[in-house]
């Protein structure tokens, strides 16, 4: 399995060149870089400033992992308002081409929710009406996925929805695309379930996989903490792994950053990245 990091791991201040630097530096072997609604690498670049992106990770030296992307949560695919979710819809064919673009072969898509509690006066979709509209588009968008020979990674959060592995393997079988799978973030299931369990239904629908940590006790968002400092049962998560022949990239998305020397997390995580995945012994 290869070591990446995302995006969202740096300091909000850090352009893309000295993420992909510190990455590097930190010795990640990619970044999975961050779909904007506005500004650098956003909806708004050209195709010619997304390929500089994979040029001036070329002229880095780190590879890119794949593309996330976090205005699913503005723009849901399963909102009540039609025009919300063509919204959301040409958003995932805009990270689609930029991914091409970029030479990734996997893009995070959120599927939308039933409700957020922490987005505060998010629309609450009847359970119902949110799995109809999310299978309707991502069955829809997996012919522009296939187009592209990009994947769509759905990713499990904290939506109340697709809650269980079974459910989200279900839904993934429905649509019936090698182009459309999971995105599995292993973090995000520990408040109520078992990230190996996840991992061994899932099996090859798993495209991609986020690593974070979870203290139970904690609840809330204030549950996530460094690597190794919660209750995820790394050794057995690697065991399952490596028991689908999952050997693509692992990618730490840590939340919430530090509040001062804030690319010390980069280092951090990357020297827990290397216990988890057996890289070093100690």
């Amino acid at each position: 399995m290869k070591k990446g990091i995302n995006m969202w791991s740096f300091p909000g201040n850090m352009d893309v060149s000295a993420c992909m630097k510190c990455a590097k530096d930190a010795g990640f072997e990619g970044i999975e870089l961050a779909l904007n609604e506005s500004g650098p690498l956003s909806l708004e670049s050209t195709a010619d400033e997304i390929r500089g992106y994979r040029k001036l990770a070329d002229d880095i030296g780190i590879e890119l992992s794949s593309l996330a992307s976090g205005l699913y949560w503005s723009y849901p695919l399963t909102s009540t308002r039609a025009d919300v979710r063509s919204k959301a819809k040409d958003i995932v064919k805009k990270q689609l081409e930029f991914a091409e673009l970029l030479g990734v072969d996997t893009i995070l898509v959120v599927p939308g929710a039933v409700g957020v509690d922490f987005i505060p006066d998010a629309e609450v979709v009847p359970y119902d009406a949110a799995y109809d509209y999310a299978l309707s588009a991502l069955s829809e968008l997996a012919r522009e996925a296939e187009a592209h020979r990009v994947a769509i990674g759905v990713e499990n959060v904290w939506n109340k929805f697709l809650l269980s592995p079974l459910e989200m393997r279900d839904f993934i079988d429905k649509i019936g695309s090698d182009y459309v799978g999971a995105y599995f973030d292993v973090g995000n299931v520990v408040f109520a379930g078992y990230p190996e369990h996840w991992i061994r239904i899932l099996n090859k629908r798993i495209k991609k996989v986020h690593f974070k940590d979870y203290r139970r006790e904690s609840g809330g968002l204030s549950g996530f903490v460094d690597l190794l400092a919660g209750d995820v049962n790394y050794p057995e998560v690697v065991k399952a792994l490596r028991e689908i022949g999952y050997d693509g990239y692992v990618i730490a998305e840590m939340i919430p950053p530090y509040k001062h020397h804030a690319t010390q997390i980069v280092y951090n995580t990357s020297g827990a990245m290397d216990a988890i995945l057996e890289r070093t012994v100690r």
